[in-house]
C-alpha cells in the first residue's frame, strides 16, 4: 500500500507538473520560457491575417500580431499557432501599430481604414486615427480615443506607430497628418506636435515608425526616409536627424527600440521604389546625427516591422501587405529572425 501510495503521488505530481508547462493559453513559466530556442523562422497560418505590427509578449511567451484585414490581434506561437486575442468589431477597422504597456498590463493599438481590411467603408477610408487599450491577460476593452477628433481638422488621418514611455504615455504617428498626438494613460488625448515639414507627398504615407529613446521620439518618415528628433520637453525643437547614408533609409517602416540604446527598423519597396531590409542606426549624441550600422536585405517580401522575440533575438515581420494591397491577400505570414 505504501509503495502504491508514492507511485500515485509521483504520478501527480508529473501531472501538475505538465499542466504547469502548458500553463494557462499555452504560455510557460518564466523560467522554462527562458531556456526555449528563438526558432529561425515562424509561418503563421491564418485566413487573409495580413499582420502589419508585431511585438514579444514575455509575460505570456507569445509573439502579438495586428491584422489589417481583419481588425483584430492575435497571439502566434512558436510553432507558428494563431489564436485570436482581440476582436471588437464595434470599435476596430485596420490594425497597424500595437504595443505592450508592461506598465498597466495592457496592449495599445491603433485604429486606422487603408482600404485593405473586411471592414473599410467609404465614411472611414482615410478618415479614421485612432487608438485602444485592451488587458494583455483577458482582451477586454479599456478605453478608446478618436484621435482624428482630437486632431479637430477634419482632413484625412491614418494612425499608424506607437511609442511608448516608462511611465505608460503613448505616442501616435499619423500618416496622412504631420501630426504626433500623446495619449495619457488614462486614454486622454493631445496633438504634441504639428509641423508641415512632416507633411506626406501626395499619395503616400508620411509619419510611420516611432520609437522613445530618453526623453526623445524618434520619428521615421516613409515616403522620403527621414529620421527625426522630436525632445518631449520641447515638442517645438524638432529637428532632422543627420545621417550619412540617408538613402538607405527610403521607405523606413516600423522601428523598435533595442535596450542598448540602438534603434532597428525595416524598409520595404512597397509602390515599388526602395528595397525590402532590416537596418540598424546608432547614435552617440542623443540622436542630433546617427549612423547606420547594418543592413540585412529581406528574404522575404515587403516587410514591415521589426521585433525582439524569445531569448532577446530579433525578428522581422513580413505579413504580405503589397499581396493585399493589390486584392490578394495571402494566408501565411513569416516572423524571420534576423
Amino acid at each position: 500500500m505504501q509503495r502504491h501510495h508514492h507511485a500515485v503521488r509521483r504520478t501527480l505530481v508529473a501531472l501538475a507538473a505538465a499542466a504547469t508547462l502548458v500553463g494557462t493559453a499555452g504560455t510557460l513559466p518564466a523560467a522554462a520560457a527562458a531556456r526555449c530556442p528563438a526558432p529561425a523562422v515562424i509561418t503563421g497560418h491564418a485566413p487573409t491575417l495580413v499582420p502589419e505590427t508585431a511585438v514579444w509578449d514575455q509575460a505570456h511567451h507569445r509573439f502579438l500580431v495586428g491584422s489589417l484585414r481583419h481588425g483584430t490581434v492575435s497571439a502566434v506561437g512558436l510553432d507558428g499557432s494563431v489564436h485570436t486575442l482581440i476582436d471588437d468589431p464595434g470599435t476596430l477597422i485596420e490594425i497597424a501599430g500595437l504595443r505592450i504597456d508592461r506598465v498597466h498590463r495592457r496592449i495599445l493599438v491603433t485604429n486606422l481604414d487603408n482600404g485593405v481590411g473586411e471592414r473599410s467603408g467609404p465614411a472611414t477610408l482615410g478618415r479614421v486615427a485612432g487608438i485602444a487599450a485592451y488587458d494583455l491577460d483577458t482582451g477586454r476593452r479599456l478605453y478608446y480615443t478618436d484621435l482624428a477628433a482630437v486632431a479637430g481638422d477634419g482632413g484625412s488621418h491614418l494612425a499608424n506607430d506607437i511609442a511608448l514611455a516608462p511611465d505608460g504615455t503613448a505616442y501616435v504617428t499619423d500618416s496622412f497628418a504631420p501630426v504626433v498626438y500623446r495619449v495619457d494613460p488614462d486614454g486622454t488625448g493631445s496633438v504634441l506636435l504639428r509641423d508641415d515639414r512632416l507633411t506626406a507627398a501626395p499619395g503616400s504615407y508620411g509619419l510611420n515608425g516611432i520609437a522613445y529613446r530618453e526623453g526623445r521620439l524618434v520619428l521615421g518618415k516613409w515616403d522620403d526616409g527621414t529620421l527625426w528628433q522630436l525632445p518631449l520637453w520641447d515638442p517645438s525643437a524638432l529637428r532632422r536627424v543627420e545621417i550619412a547614408d540617408g538613402g538607405a533609409l527610403l521607405h523606413l517602416d516600423g522601428i523598435f527600440g533595442r535596450p542598448d540604446g540602438t534603434i532597428a527598423g525595416v524598409t520595404n519597396a512597397f509602390f515599388g521604389a526602395g528595397r525590402d531590409a532590416e537596418v540598424e542606426l546608432r547614435s552617440d549624441d542623443h540622436w542630433r546625427t546617427a549612423r547606420l550600422t547594418a543592413v540585412h536585405p529581406s528574404a522575404d517580401a515587403t516587410p514591415t516591422a521589426v521585433t525582439t522575440g524569445p531569448a532577446g533575438a530579433l525578428y522581422q515581420l513580413s505579413g504580405g501587405l503589397a499581396d493585399a494591397n493589390a486584392g490578394h491577400p495571402d494566408d501565411t505570414f513569416v516572423l524571420r529572425r534576423v
